[in-house]
């Protein structure tokens, strides 16, 4: 798998089915989708749970304080499992066998050659077991288990098989300088990398942190996030069974305020590389700033424009910007929510995306053909039903949607406004759900000015069929990924990243290396040399 479009799976038109109720919201009429979540019997996983314990030295073991805490399935707010809780001592012990791995271990100094066979083993083990990860992912997260099976551990597996063919291509150069000299720079793995990863794409962030770290000859102490902590400790396993030292991978389950923030703060962590929010990006900055000046990188929030030019095709337009927007449940960083529109195609261009949205098979994830599952809990769900409420209380028009769906889990009609202003909240603020704000503009000067008014910077996505109106966004555009006539293209070649306060540094690729290495000039002064 070269490129994959991670939205391809939600492209699909189902048929509506009526949910045999009518739902409303502050008194108007809200129209029927595609399933009544809450009628349905939740199918049972088709996978157990093995390990729910803390990884640390090349062992599951319970946190030192012996607490738990709760993982939630989000169709039904049920217990899936109780985790390992870590906090400050337990990451004192991932980072002591982290560091004892890199100092004294074998992991960087084996060839490169041989750490890349340790990481194809790896990912042919994921691969091997991609339904069972898969299911895992599901369970746990709440998005669609066709998506995490059919496009995710794909991915992943693609983006492990792609750092192992780096391993053994690092290297520095030979440089000319003035005089009798020679200088070389040799790229070193950095040390001990601590990494957080999010709760949105577990494993997919796991892969892109992990990945380059490994292949650079990093040791690594992972947190993963608390609501969605099982599918990074199972893959986890899958590395040890691959023949990787122990030490050199850790796993640490728990909450950002204790086991993350001792991580950030920890004296003996080189790096940090973080995935979440820009608000907690800050605190992470200022942790590594105050304990060791820690090299850091992150990938945070966003708030992408999608624009929609007045020679577009609106029938893919609305398809795509419809996948732009609620793939995952909406709940993506780079999503496209805000789309602008050219005035002489709006008004079409909004009846067909509602008449899209109210299409979109909302259910039981583990259903085949279900294109949106339950929100991630109860925190996310009432904090996207209060920007809802806030879309309606400033003058947007809702259009479709509006309300949760059901009354078991944390699902949400998916939620159309039109006549959206920029300075109204659901157009200014990261929503991280289903609702789709979709605003006018004139023309490319005041679309591009529209577009760049945000604190973000993290992707943009352009629809037309003109080759200078594309050239001409995206180099105005200040995003760190223009979609042209796509969107949610992910390739583990193509770097992702943010400008502004979406972040610093960059993922995938060979940029994400950089993250992970330290340059070093060696200057020898030559005797006599034949040439220079």
């Amino acid at each position: 798998m070269a490129t994959r479009r991670i939205s391809s799976l939600l492209s699909r038109s189902l048929p509506l089915i009526p949910s045999g109720g009518k739902n409303s919201y502050f008194g108007r009429r809200i129209y029927q989708y595609s399933t009544a979540a809450a009628l349905e019997v939740p199918i049972k996983p088709p996978v157990s749970i093995e390990y729910d314990k803390l990884l640390i030295n090349g062992q599951f073991v319970d946190a030192a304080s012996g607490k738990t805490f709760p993982t939630l399935d989000p169709r039904t707010g049920e217990v899936i499992a109780h985790v390992a809780e870590g906090d400050a001592e337990d990451i004192n012990r991932a980072v002591a066998a982290a560091r004892k791995a890199f100092d004294e271990g074998p992991w960087p100094r084996m060839t490169a050659y041989e750490r890349s066979k340790i990481m194809l083993r790896f990912a042919d083990l994921v691969e091997k077991h991609n339904d069972e990860i898969a299911a895992l992912e599901t369970w746990d997260n709440g998005k669609p288990y066709e998506q995490s099976a059919n496009v995710e551990i794909p991915m992943i597996v693609r983006i492990f098989r792609y750092y192992a063919g780096w391993a053994d291509k690092i290297h520095g150069l030979t440089i000319r300088a003035d005089g009798p000299l020679h200088v070389q720079t040799l790229h070193e793995p950095i040390g001990v990398a601590g990494q957080i990863i999010p709760w949105n794409f577990p494993l997919l962030i796991f892969a892109w942190k992990v990945g380059p770290a490994l292949a650079c000859g990093n040791t690594i102490v992972l947190k993963t996030a608390e609501l969605t902590p099982l599918s990074a400790l199972l893959v986890s396993k899958l590395f040890l069974e691959a023949g990787l030292p122990s030490g050199v991978l850790n796993v640490v389950s728990g909450f950002g305020p204790t086991a993350g923030a001792a991580l950030c703060s920890h004296m003996d962590v080189d790096k940090v590389a973080f995935t979440g929010s820009t608000e907690t990006g800050k605190v992470i900055l200022e942790l590594a700033a105050k304990s060791n000046l820690k090299h850091v990188t992150l990938e945070l929030g966003g708030k992408s424009p999608f624009i929609v030019c007045e020679d577009a095709d609106v029938d893919k337009a609305v398809e795509q910007a419809h996948s732009a927007l609620f793939f995952n449940q909406g709940q993506c960083c780079c999503a496209g929510s805000r789309t602008f529109v050219h005035e002489k195609i709006y008004d079409e261009f909004v009846e067909k995306a509602k008449a899209r949205a109210m299409k979109r098979t909302v259910g039981d994830p583990f259903k085949s053909g279900t294109e949106q599952g339950p929100q991630i809990d109860a925190v996310q769900f009432k904090k996207i039903l209060k920007y809802i409420r806030s879309g309606t209380e400033s003058g947007a028009k809702l259009e479709t949607g509006g309300d949760k769906l059901g009354t078991k889990g944390y699902y949400i009609q998916p939620t159309v406004f039109s006549n959206v202003k920029d300075d109204m909240l659901i157009a200014k603020e990261e929503i991280f759900g289903p609702v789709q704000s979709i605003l006018k503009f004139k023309d490319l000067d005041e679309v591009i000015q529209r577009a760049n008014n945000t604190r973000y910077g993290l992707a943009a996505g352009v629809f037309t069929q003109n080759l200078d109106t594309a050239n001409t966004l995206m180099r105005a555009l200040r995003a760190g990924t223009v979609w042209i006539n796509c969107f949610d293209v992910f390739d583990a070649t193509i770097p992702f990243g943010g400008y502004k306060m979406s972040g610093q540094g960059r993922e995938k690729g060979e940029y994400s290396l950089k993250n992970y290495l330290q340059v070093k000039a060696v200057v020898t002064a030559l005797k006599n040399p034949a040439w220079l």
